[in-house]
Parts: structure tokens; sequence; C-alpha cells
């Protein structure tokens, strides 16, 4: 992973809950730019164009939409900036209204700090991150169309272990969580991920939450 400074902008109507997560973020993670409404938040991300924006869902200002109207505002500079919804609610239309608009994944205030600074990274690489249970609300969502595989050639490919790590990957667990769902290590999951990834001919975490919705194996 790319050890370059990533840098956000944090969007939050709380300044002091602003200041915490700028302290508690490490070194990798800079924070360029605040904004507390709307309007100021459209106007920061389209002149700082940050890699990253930390956005509230609950916001005042602009027409009364919030986090999605920050993101559907923000949508011509989509292609360079990536949005990672970080919010004190845990409500599935909340986050399927933030994803729908277009931000690539979704974490809860209760959050700690060296979590999320490896989200901001994930994001900031092109993956989808969710907190856990929130994952379960996108593929809800987004999966329930999605056509079921007519065969499982793709899947007779992984081992049982590699299964398991699969469906939790593509919950939205990191790989601690991973390694202390199974009772194995941070680099025997990495090892899995990257075999799975291979095996499924997959890039990215997103992908195979895509994959693993249309099987219906989440």
């Amino acid at each position: 992973m790319s050890e370059s400074v990533i840098d956000t902008v944090l969007v939050d109507d709380h300044r002091m809950f602003r200041a915490g997560v700028k302290a508690s973020l490490d070194a990798g993670v800079r924070v360029v730019g605040e904004a507390d409404d709307v309007d100021s938040a459209v106007a920061v991300v389209h002149e700082l164009r940050p890699t990253v924006v930390l956005l509230d869902v609950h916001l005042p200002g602009g027409d009364g939409g919030g986090g999605a109207e920050v993101l559907r505002r923000c949508a011509d500079v989509a292609a360079d900036v990536r949005f990672l919804a970080l919010s004190v609610s845990d409500a599935a239309e909340d986050v399927v209204a933030v994803i729908r608009a277009g931000a690539r994944g979704y974490v809860t205030k209760a959050i700690s700090g060296e979590d999320l600074s490896n989200a901001v990274r994930r994001v900031a690489s092109g993956d989808a991150v969710f907190s856990p249970r929130l994952a379960g609300f996108v593929l809800d969502a987004f999966g329930a169309s999605a056509d079921v595989a007519t065969g499982d050639d793709e899947l007779d490919r992984l081992s049982a272990r590699e299964r398991e790590v699969m469906r939790l990957i593509a919950r939205g667990y990191s790989y601690r969580e991973v390694a202390g769902e199974l009772f194995i290590s941070i680099k025997t999951v990495e090892t899995h991920v990257s075999a799975v990834l291979r095996k499924l001919q997959l890039s990215s975490r997103h992908e195979l939450t895509r994959w693993a919705a249309a099987r219906r194996l989440l």
C-alpha cells in the first residue's frame, strides 16, 4: 500500500467532533479542509479536490438533503474525489441514501481512530468500506435484483477457509476483524484475500462484495 499522505476534507456540523477526528487520524491522513454545512462542503470540495471526503449524513443548509445533497452537487468531481460517510446514524435509510448518491462507504462514529484511518486509505485505493452490520443494508438494496449464478464453478475454486474469509470481507469486515472472527493472524487473512481475488479474477473488495451479493452468498 502506498505510503503517501492522503489529503482529506472533514465535513461535520460539530466543531468539537471535527477536532476529535483530526486528533485521532494517523500521520498518513491529512485534513486539508473542513466544512459544517451543505453549501460550505460543496465549496471546499470543489476548491481543494481532496482524495477523500469524510462526510456526515445529517447536515444543515442547502435544500435539506444533507450528505446526499453534497454528493449530488459534487458529482462533477466524483472521478477524482471519493466520499466516505461518517455518521452517528446506523439507520438503513441513511446508509442506502448516501450510497445511492455516490458514497464509497459508510462507517459509524463509534469507529476507532486507527480503523478510520485505515478506512480512509481503503476508500482512497478504490475499495468500498462499511461498518460490518451496515454492509447488509447495502446488499439488500443493491443485490436483491442481481441474478443468481447458475453454476458454482467459481465458488468451487475456493477452499472452505477462503470462502469464510470471502464472506466476511464482502460484508465489510476489516482484516483485523476477520482475523479475530476466525482466530487466525492478519497476515493469514491477507494471504487468503489475495488468493480469493486471484482465483475469482477480481481486483478489489468492492468487486468482491458485488460478486458475493450476486450469488446470494451473504
